[in-house]
């Protein structure tokens, strides 16, 4: 059996977006995937996103946000940022590391300019779909994102 690729979900607070990217690929490729999330600046893990994840049937209730030097010591193929700060700030990587960059919206921004809990979990929802077809497509998704 071929070794499961070591993948980083890395964003800015590790709230969200990674978070979700993480599920999914914990929840849809599994088999081949050994996914991880973290941070570059972590905070707490978003309570929408564990609603919208558990809405369809991932649970990442028990994921916490990490920052990116906590998993330093795993040796990664790729590392995938998910948002533009997280891309402009990633750290260097060590050996044959790949880091691409498949750029998703806020949520927690999207939110923002919201009038209802309804229309802001609907942000959530609508990234959560965006991320579940980018990991569905993984590890293809990758190699085409190579050196991007």
């Amino acid at each position: 059996m071929a070794e499961k690729l070591k993948v980083l979900f890395l964003c800015t607070g590790n709230a969200c977006r990674s978070q979700m990217a993480e599920g999914w690929a914990r929840h849809l490729k599994g088999d081949c995937i050994e996914p991880y999330s973290a941070g570059v600046k972590p905070a707490g893990l978003s309570r929408r996103a564990v609603a919208v994840m558990a809405e369809a049937g991932v649970d990442i209730s028990q994921h916490y946000a990490k920052h990116v030097n906590d998993l330093r010591d795993i040796p990664f193929d790729y590392v995938v940022t998910v948002c533009d700060h997280a891309h402009e700030t990633c750290p260097l990587f060590p050996g044959a590391t790949r880091v691409v960059h498949v750029g998703f919206d806020d949520p927690p921004q999207l939110a923002a300019n919201t009038r209802t809990e309804r229309e802001a979990m609907d942000c959530y929802r609508r990234i959560r779909d965006e991320i579940r077809t980018f990991v569905d497509g993984l590890p293809g998704n990758l190699e085409a994102r190579d050196g991007d």
